[in-house]
């Protein structure tokens, strides 16, 4: 017997295990008494033709869906927040969210659909090709929220104005008088920084401002990176008298390698982060940054999710929200006059 797209069954595993209906029943209700050897062989049956019992089959009316919503990495204020907006969505439409590590382990889509998931929220995960196909194969839709990357074109997601958002910050700070201003961000490839760059490129290229090689760097959306970029930065014989990170986890980084210089914000060195976190009001100087609107976004992913999961047809593949500039304490114009 080989699997195909008829749906398999409880005699088409018991057939080509050798046994009866009624010890493959055994198996899959998890009863005892079926012998070790036979309970292995029915077991790799039902793994290799993605045999679903019936009570767990997913199906396109769900009177009350639950939602597998996976991120990766730790639980920072950034997953907090969207996970807020996830929750408080799904208790208003009357739905369950379940939150885990994201994990691709083999069968975890089946897995998915045999705990009673009838869709996905992946916030700021990398889903490849072969994750949507293994996805779509159970019939489990997917919303990507924040994606890292350009997801499948079948994929539906949820973003902020990026590209809105360091044009926004990077004005703000020529506005103050600056003209040497660094970016450090992200992972290179990842879409957000990617529209970032952009933005914060845009208006200095406006503004006629020169933008050395040196003034942008990447890494990761970490403090470590903020602290490891911004002494970079600081060394430089022509040293910035800005910096706009990222995400506020790399402005705080920055903010520590200014103090460890003897540097002050925003006397000596103007910060703008992004994302307006708990962070930035915590920051010592309160912290210039761009506000994502993150419980939105994640209210946002769990309705388009939903509506997936209901059959409904959604009219658009990726939804972007927009940011807004919150003017703090970390901004100043620069000491001296700035006209590199």
């Amino acid at each position: 017997m080989r699997p195909n797209d008829r749906r398999t069954t409880l005699a088409d595993i018991a057939e080509a295990a050798g046994v009866s209906v009624a010890t493959v029943s055994k198996v899959v209700n998890g009863r005892g008494d079926v012998a070790p050897h036979t309970r292995s062989r029915v077991q790799e049956l039902l793994r290799q033709h993605d045999y679903l019992a019936p009570v767990f089959r997913h199906t396109e009316t769900v009177e009350c869906p639950t939602v597998e919503v996976q991120f990766q990495g730790g639980l920072k204020p950034y997953v907090a927040e969207a996970l807020e907006g996830i929750i408080d969505s799904a208790a208003a439409s009357g739905a369950s969210v379940v939150i885990s590590k994201a994990s691709h382990a083999p069968h975890w889509a089946r897995d998915l659909v045999s705990a009673g998931r009838s869709a996905v929220i992946a916030v700021t995960s990398v889903y490849t090709t072969a994750h949507v196909n293994e996805l779509a194969r159970f019939g489990l839709p997917l919303v990507v929220l924040d994606p890292m990357h350009l997801p499948d074109s079948r994929v539906h997601s949820v973003g902020s104005t990026n590209f809105g958002g360091g044009l926004a910050a990077t004005r703000h700070l020529l506005s103050l008088g600056h003209r040497r201003i660094a970016y450090i961000g992200g992972p290179a490839m990842a879409v957000c920084n990617q529209a970032r760059v952009h933005g914060y490129r845009a208006a200095l290229e406006a503004e006629g401002a020169r933008v050395p090689d040196a003034y942008v760097r990447s890494g990761e959306f970490t403090y470590e990176a903020g602290v490891f970029g911004a002494t970079a930065l600081l060394g430089l014989q022509e040293p910035p008298t800005a910096i706009f990170a990222g995400n506020d986890e790399i402005a705080i980084g920055v903010i520590e390698a200014a103090r460890t210089r003897g540097l002050r914000v925003p006397e000596d060195l103007s910060v703008v982060g992004f994302d307006d976190t708990s962070f930035a009001q915590m920051a010592s100087p309160p912290l210039t940054t761009v506000r994502q609107p993150l419980r939105e976004m994640g209210a946002a992913a769990l309705r388009t999710v939903l509506r997936l999961a209901g059959g409904e047809k959604v009219e658009s593949h990726h939804i972007e929200l927009a940011t807004e500039l919150v003017v703090r304490a970390s901004t100043a114009p620069p000491r001296e006059a700035d006209t590199t």
